[in-house]
């Protein structure tokens, strides 16, 4: 799956995250964090982003995510949102992990 634009999804409201999403030159997924609790929970964060972008099938792609205090699953949302709005997906299998 190739992105076609950049898209973003969430808010900077508190206990929600703001995603953005865009093409990657590498073959691999890039992950920028921004966050106040990034000491104690910032590599869950990221391994949050990781897993819900590999179940969405990308491999290419710049995320850059502004973390007000959002729980996992907010996250796998917010980046599964910006995902389907930069590949303009609309169908996606909710039943999967990755």
């Amino acid at each position: 799956m190739q992105i076609k634009a950049s898209a973003s999804a969430g808010t900077m409201e508190s206990g929600d995250i703001f995603i953005e999403i865009e093409p990657g030159e590498k073959k691999e997924v890039e992950v920028v964090l921004k966050s106040s609790v990034a000491n104690e929970f910032g590599k869950q964060i990221v391994k949050t982003i990781h897993s819900a972008v590999a179940a969405f099938g990308l491999e290419y792609a710049i995320v850059n995510a502004v973390d007000k205090g959002a729980l996992d699953c907010t996250i796998r949302a917010r980046v599964t949102a910006a995902c389907q709005r930069a590949t303009g997906e609309t169908a996606f299998d909710w039943g999967r992990e990755a």
